[in-house]
């Protein structure tokens, strides 16, 4: 153990237990017990996962012809013929995702086939690249190496700051962090620490674009609350891994073998329509037939959940307030583009797996497939190419997807000027705007796993939880918590939940 991690856990910086394992129950379900999850991403399946293995009868309906939602992957055939396995676009894997890789040891114990990204750049136009993933791996060592480190930001910058609007963001608490800065916006936040420009950019703003939402219309509060979780909670660092193979081969088709092996079915291309109180609880309706059962979970996106709960009339009497939440709740935070490119030749061998991008127009980040996925690098090797990923994590609304990968391509070229020379062979862009926003005051009325409806749950990343979580790793813990719900109700044994420290290094103060 690192000399950082030790520190890190006399003062409290661990892992910690939401939630015990098996709650006293039985091993599994003491009497037939059925449940239909909404959503087959990682929220659902990770529903799903728990509830096969204690014996629920669970059937899964995505109305995607793929799993995963916006982690889905699926073939694609190229102009020469060959077959490749397109993706939604790039997530790392890091490593105080307890709970989802936790989920993941049921189909890899050993998590083998998750491979560690050495380190990865921020890059910018104006200023040098810096690195971020080699740090300690637990803080106050990881914040002061890089404090230390950082060009950015200097020690008579650090005395040009305002402290105490700084002291917010190691003080974060699960309710007096919300009450407080919930109404303000990140950029607020930021203003108000009097950073240098460079240091706002290269350390800041890159964070708060990877979680799909722009700093001025993101919530100040949420923005503590992803730094702690990210950087000054937990023991394991920003360090990340990522899958060795297409999440379709890695993590979907395991994941759905693992489920119907405990008994339960996952069907693809097929939507709930609407959702009805029936005698045995719930009868959730589809466009080819109605399962009629005793618990639903709700793991879709927000607009998905918005609309799912408009067809659904009765639900204003069984859950007032998640209908009530919806009108906020169901507008999506800022379209975000990927764009995938086939290319002749390849970019200089110094470039990193994966860059994240500063103060570009359009772009955000950068993957190198070819050097990070098996099936990726043998049709570069075959080919002689690679395989460039570009996203946005926010971009201007309203601009098709091939014109927002061609302005990304175009800022890339600026970043890493051989890319001028790469010849496209194939394309594939697309742009959604699916992701959960965290808009100023939004924590007061975001529905959280359980609703006022005896038997109906929510999962999914835009779910407020009472412990830290984001993106991936909230998606799963809220899968979780919905299963766990199940379980109690049915006397049977929960799934343990962990997380990182509850709350700031200062919040006791």
């Amino acid at each position: 153990m690192a000399l950082s991690q030790v520190v890190g856990r006399l003062i409290g910086v661990r892992p910690h237990r939401v939630e015990e394992p098996g709650g006293g129950g039985a091993a599994r379900v003491p009497q037939p017990v059925t449940a239909v999850v909404v959503g087959g991403g990682i929220a659902g399946m990770s529903a799903a996962v728990v509830l096969a293995e204690r014996g629920v009868e669970v059937t899964v309906l995505e109305a995607a012809p793929a799993l995963g939602g916006r982690l889905g992957a699926w073939p694609e055939r190229l102009a020469d013929g060959s077959s490749q396995i397109n993706e939604h676009g790039f997530h790392a894997f890091f490593r105080q995702y307890y709970n989802w890789r936790g989920i993941l040891r049921r189909i890899d114990p050993a998590l083998r086939f998750l491979r560690p990204v050495p380190g990865y750049p921020v890059l910018s136009a104006q200023w040098p690249a810096e690195e971020f993933g080699r740090l300690p791996p637990a803080p106050p060592a990881n914040l002061l190496t890089l404090l230390a480190r950082s060009p950015s930001l200097r020690l008579r910058d650090l005395r040009g700051m305002d402290r105490d609007a700084a002291l917010p963001l190691l003080a974060y608490h699960p309710v007096r962090t919300y009450a407080e800065f919930d109404g303000a916006t990140a950029d607020d936040l930021l203003t108000s620490l009097r950073l240098p420009d460079r240091a706002r950019a290269m350390l800041f703003e890159v964070f708060s674009h990877s979680f799909f939402n722009h700093e001025a219309e993101m919530s100040a509060a949420e923005m503590i609350a992803q730094f702690h979780f990210y950087l000054l909670g937990n023991p394991e660092g920003l360090a990340f891994d990522c899958p060795v193979e297409d999440y379709a081969t890695a993590i979907w088709g395991p994941l759905t073998r693992h489920v119907e092996r405990h008994g339960g079915r996952v069907v693809t291309g097929v939507a709930a329509t609407a959702l009805h109180r029936a005698a045995a609880g719930w009868r959730v309706t589809t466009a080819e037939r109605a399962y009629d059962v005793g618990h639903v979970v709700l793991a879709v996106d927000p607009p998905a959940l918005a609309a799912l709960v408009a067809a659904s009339p009765g639900l204003a009497d069984a859950a007032p307030g998640l209908v009530a939440a919806m009108p906020g709740f169901g507008r999506p935070g800022p379209p975000y583009a990927v764009a995938r490119y086939w290319c002749d030749g390849d970019v200089g061998p110094e470039r990193a797996v994966f860059s994240g991008v500063s103060r570009q127009p359009t772009l955000d980040s950068v993957t190198l497939y070819h050097r990070l996925e098996d099936e990726s690098r043998r049709w570069a090797e075959r080919t002689g190419g690679s395989i460039i990923e570009l996203h946005a994590y926010a971009c201007e609304p309203g601009v098709p997807a091939t014109e927002l990968a061609e302005r990304m391509r175009a800022e890339l070229t600026v970043l890493w000027p051989e890319a001028a020379r790469l010849r496209v062979r194939e394309l594939r862009a697309r742009v959604e705007a699916k992701a959960p926003a965290f808009t100023p005051g939004s924590h007061a009325w975001r529905p959280g796993v359980r609703t006022e409806a005896e038997g109906l749950y929510l999962a999914g990343d835009g779910i407020r939880t009472d412990f830290p979580s984001a993106l991936m790793e909230r998606a799963a813990a809220t899968g979780i918590l919905a299963a766990n719900h199940i379980l109690r109700a049915a006397g049977a044994a929960t799934e343990p939940l962990r997380s990182i420290r509850p709350r700031g290094l200062l919040a006791a103060r």
